[in-house]
């Protein structure tokens, strides 16, 4: 036996965000979260937002919200498991911002500050976005955005949050229960 099987993984902190905007949405966000649950041990789940599209602006209401976790996975493993929920949830290669039936991005990785041609950790634009912002502070208000050393809250404080509803919905994260 090798020294190497009594080795623990490492294990990383991610908060991941979730946006939904073509077909059944809610559907989609609880199909996403069961097929996440292979990949990340989800610990909080924040309540779902409907909201304006920003960018295009040409196409219908979102739904969002935010989760965190646990994962073994590395940066790009984790992209690449994203990527591989997207596409079996009908997402299409399209141009910036625009519909999906589903859109997974990795908001942090543990305090990780990481630019790759693919990847770019954490998020460019999570600062900017109230969709992102708003569920994040629900359920991680002290979470710190490592560039700027901000707590999500502090960040939240200067992005205008008109246009998004928090809905009485809670996405299904167990496999065959979403209607």
């Amino acid at each position: 036996m090798s020294i190497y099987e009594y080795m623990p993984t490492a294990v990383h902190y991610v908060y991941l965000a979730l946006g939904s905007n073509l077909g059944n949405r809610q559907k989609n966000l609880s199909e996403a979260l069961q097929r996440l649950c292979g990949v990340v041990d989800l610990h909080k789940i924040s309540s779902v937002y409907e909201t304006e599209p920003v960018g295009y602006l040409d196409q219908p209401r979102f739904l969002n919200m935010v989760c965190y976790g646990q994962t073994s996975s590395s940066p790009d493993g984790l992209l690449r498991s994203i990527k591989t929920i997207e596409k079996a949830l009908g997402r299409q290669p399209s141009f910036p911002n625009a519909p999906r039936p589903i859109d997974i991005d990795i908001l942090l990785y543990d305090n990780l500050r990481l630019e790759t041609e693919h990847l770019t950790i954490p998020h460019p634009r999570m600062s900017e976005r109230a969709f992102v912002l708003v569920p994040l502070v629900e359920i991680a208000p002290t979470a710190i955005e490592p560039v700027s050393g901000k707590t999500a809250q502090e960040l939240l404080l200067v992005v205008s949050q008109a246009g998004i509803s928090k809905l009485d919905i809670r996405p299904d994260t167990q496999p065959g229960n979403s209607s």
